[in-house]
């Protein structure tokens, strides 16, 4: 996807300047191992600094080889294991950035730009309901602008769109916040409230060029996309970080503190799409943009008042409104009592947005009616997902293309499915059978 967004509103992270140092034994005399430690952290620090000026020069594959080696030199460092995981992130290899910032979670529990950045990575996987479960672990630690788009990139954006309302209406709005809400309504679908919340900050002739964008931006041919469009990157084949590499190999300070960060201003530009502030871990691009504990759920957030997010002194913007966009007809759904169930799901908002990733993925479901049932197990709510209608023959042919296409599903007998939540609110109207 060649969209670029232009990152404003960016913390950058630098990492801290302290390593470890030479240690000596209770004699005052250097034994062999206190040399060979000193050596190695010497060694890991130059490797270090490397991986630094690499990551200043865009170049992702060499930073991830030196920092690899600095880990490798001294593996129980959060310090550089963050570096590693954001040379990863520059190198577009995000299934290597998922296992190093679960590594830096693991030394440094408290690191709210990791986990947002493991969100952010498994999203680029494709592992929605990882990240998901990643964003509510670590709510209280990441921000509320950061964590609200990522909950909307995660596939969640009712709630990512709740998280982003409520801190617009707070005097803690910026033009970030209200962008990355914008945002967030694009990929619900909603235009008619992208279109309002943008103009808040945007000259009415770039509101169009904003939402084309957009557009083609919530509509990705491969999972990477979205994340490496807002990184600026490129995704490549990833088999993942090297075992020899694995942090169960080092002895691991379960309660350590995390490491100290120095906040650095970014560069001035043009306001297109604010990132999430973690993206600043990998150096910005001139171009491009445990238990789980879920917030409430939120089906449809009221577009806001234009004067509510209006910056004071700003001149009052003339809004074009747009006719709600078409439904697209649904076909009369097949006699029969067989469905293709395509996952159980936290909520009917994240629900939908499966359905619009399937139905991307696999043309077979175009024009099809989505199904969804809530059911609880084991003390939790879900909302079943399926399309059916199907013979017993139909339904299993289905799910083996879907499958052939990366998917998954299984096939079942009916089990109360009925209408879609979102689809019966739209009005849509389909044939009985």
């Amino acid at each position: 996807m060649k969209t670029k967004f232009v990152m404003a509103g960016l913390s950058a992270l630098m990492l801290g300047g302290s390593m470890v140092g030479c240690a000596a034994n209770d004699g005052g005399i250097a034994t062999a191992s206190d040399r060979a430690g000193a050596l190695a952290s010497k060694s890991a620090a130059s490797e270090a600094g490397r991986a630094q000026s690499a990551l200043g020069r865009k170049n992702g594959a060499a930073a991830i080889g030196y920092a690899e080696h600095a880990v490798a030199l001294m593996p129980a460092s959060a310090e550089y294991r963050q570096l590693l995981a954001q040379s990863y992130l520059q190198g577009g290899r995000f299934a290597s950035a998922t296992q190093a910032y679960r590594d830096v979670l693991t030394l440094s529990q408290g690191n709210g730009k990791a986990a947002l950045n493991l969100a952010l990575s498994q999203v680029a996987t494709g592992d929605w309901q990882a990240a998901r479960a990643t964003l509510a672990t670590y709510e209280t630690v990441i921000p509320a602008a950061d964590r609200g788009l990522a909950l909307s990139l995660a596939g969640d954006t009712p709630n990512g769109i709740a998280v982003l309302t409520a801190l617009a209406r707070s005097p803690e709005t910026s033009a970030k916040v209200r962008q990355n809400l914008a945002l967030s309504f694009a990929l619900a679908g909603n235009w008619q409230a992208a279109r309002v919340v943008a103009a808040a900050d945007m000259a009415p002739a770039d509101v169009d060029a904003r939402l084309e964008q957009w557009a083609a931006f919530a509509q990705p041919a491969k999972a990477s996309d979205q994340v490496a469009g807002l990184l600026g990157v490129r995704a490549v084949q990833d088999a993942g970080q090297p075992m020899a590499l694995a942090l169960n190999a080092a002895p691991v300070a379960r309660d350590a503190e995390p490491t100290a960060m120095a906040a650095v201003e970014a560069p001035a530009g043009p306001l297109v799409v604010a990132a999430p502030v973690a993206v600043a871990d990998v150096p910005a691009a001139t171009g491009g943009l445990a238990k789980v504990s879920f917030g409430p759920r939120q089906e449809v957030v009221q577009a806001l008042p234009t004067m509510l997010l209006r910056p004071a002194g700003a001149t009052k913007v003339a809004l074009a409104q747009r006719a709600p966009m078409p439904v697209a007809a649904v076909r009369k759904p097949m006699a029969g009592e067989w469905y293709v169930q395509l996952g159980a799901f936290e909520s009917p908002g994240v629900a939908k947005d499966a359905w619009g990733r399937a139905t991307r993925r696999f043309a077979g479901f175009a024009g099809r009616a989505p199904n969804g049932v809530n059911f609880r197990a084991k003390g939790e709510e879900f909302y079943r997902l399926s399309v059916g209608g199907f013979s017993r023959a139909d339904a299993n042919s289905v799910c083996r293309q879907y499958r052939a296409k990366g998917g998954d599903c299984f096939v079942r007998a009916a089990a109360g499915d009925q209408m879609a939540q979102w689809v019966r609110k739209s009005g849509m109207q389909l044939a009985s059978r």
